[in-house]
């Protein structure tokens, strides 16, 4: 712990030093904050569940006979086996995105501010929002991998270990990423914009919806700049992890996992540092 003493005044403000057992504190507190909000609100529960298996089956059983892949070739699959780990990643994406809307509503309120009037590290508040986040990101995602079996896909206990290893990483920085976009905002619609524009296209041109090697040159160039690429590439390697006709892309489960790494440690740094400024939220 570190004292700082005012000019003029008679108390001293203490902050905690990210080595301080008070600074996971603060962090776990807020985490627990965001589940037990989750937990209480049932119509966000059920919607957060169904709405992807709804959105997987209407869309797989649309599509069944326009689409023949599996994975990312042309091995035997129908639309519902290829789609199946794009809508993993848009559980994630939007469980994540969403969980950070909190935000606004926390400034609204009020609670915001108190918290940031208390003497812990922004970082710590940071960590605290993301890890709620990403525990229901990830969550949810592991339910729906259940579902795998329906989708004829059949795991394998490494490729398990993998899949749940890149959705802790990619609920993670998709949270962060939410952050950053919710800290300077202090409006939803705002928010939804930025949603709509930025992060619906980022999730299509991750290959959820159509494969990178059937894409337009143009598109296959975007799709390779995006980060969300790669971690769904390694998350269909993941689970097709003894099958050798299922090319997941260029690089290897490892390389993908540690693009995927260093994009979530990149984006809640850049998190910690926008909240570490003052400045007032804008008017979106």
């Amino acid at each position: 712990m570190t004292t700082t003493t005012l000019p003029n005044s008679a108390f001293a403000i203490r902050t905690a030093s990210p080595a301080s057992p008070n600074w996971w504190r603060p962090a776990l507190s807020l985490c627990q904050r965001e589940l037990v909000r989750f937990v209480r609100q049932r119509t966000r529960v059920i919607g957060s569940l169904v709405t992807p298996i709804f959105f997987w089956l209407f869309l797989g059983l649309g599509m069944a006979h326009s689409f023949a892949g599996k994975g990312q070739t042309s091995a035997g699959g129908g639309f519902m086996e290829y789609f199946f780990a794009g809508t993993i990643l848009m559980i994630l994406l939007f469980t994540a995105i969403f969980s950070t809307i909190s935000i606004i509503e926390d400034r609204r309120e009020g609670f915001l501010q108190s918290v940031l009037v208390a003497p812990v590290s922004r970082m710590s508040v940071v960590l605290g929002k993301v890890l709620g986040g990403t525990v229901l990101a990830f969550g949810q995602a592991v339910l729906f991998l259940l579902l795998a079996p329906l989708a004829g896909i059949h795991l394998t206990l490494p490729g398990i270990a993998g899949a749940l290893a890149i959705m802790l990483v990619l609920g993670f920085s998709l949270t962060s990423l939410g952050f950053c976009i919710a800290w300077r905002m202090s409006s939803t619609q705002g928010f939804h914009v930025i949603m709509n524009l930025f992060l619906l296209p980022m999730w299509m041109l991750s290959g959820a919806l159509f494969p990178l090697a059937g894409a337009a040159p143009i598109a296959r160039l975007v799709m390779r700049c995006d980060p969300l690429t790669y971690g769904l590439a390694g998350l269909r390697r993941c689970l097709y992890w003894n099958d050798p006709a299922v090319a997941a892309g260029d690089l290897g489960f490892s390389s993908c996992l540690l693009i995927s790494i260093v994009f979530a440690a990149g984006l809640f740094i850049l998190a910690s540092r926008i909240a570490s400024k003052r400045v007032s939220a804008d008017l979106v």
